[in-house]
């Protein structure tokens, strides 16, 4: 009997194993809906970083990981470091970047793990339905 192993997260199924209520209910069921993943708080935040055109600009300034201070991502984006920093807080707060202290200094940069693992939290629900 082989064993059958996966690279996916630890605790998630095989991608192609169907959830067992879905097995025992009819597309479009209720008992099906009711077995349905869900999307948890880390992907809502990270749908909600992603759905405002400045932060999505903010997104494209860390590309092949720069580190940027919130002053330098307000000067690159034309826009005040407050406004820098509350949209820095809500890409923190969806998983897109990440941040570190150096000195009195806050540095910025992509999460690449976190936006990977969000992607396919994402992907698998998008599957259940899709």
């Amino acid at each position: 009997m082989a064993i059958r192993t996966s690279a996916a997260r630890p605790g998630t199924p095989p991608p192609d194993a169907a959830p067992a209520c879905a097995l025992a209910s009819a597309p479009g069921d209720s008992a099906a809906a009711a077995c349905a993943p869900q999307l948890g708080q880390a992907t809502h935040d990270f749908l909600k970083a992603l759905a405002h055109e400045g932060r999505q600009q903010i997104m494209l300034l860390f590309t092949r990981g720069a580190e940027l201070s919130v002053n330098q991502v307000a000067e690159r984006a034309g826009i005040s470091q407050s406004a820098a920093s509350q949209q820095l807080a809500l890409l923190r707060r969806g998983g897109i970047v990440t941040s570190r202290r150096d000195g009195k200094e806050v540095l910025y940069r992509g999460d690449r793990d976190s936006v990977a693992r969000i992607l396919g939290d994402l992907q698998d629900y998008l599957k259940f339905c899709c």
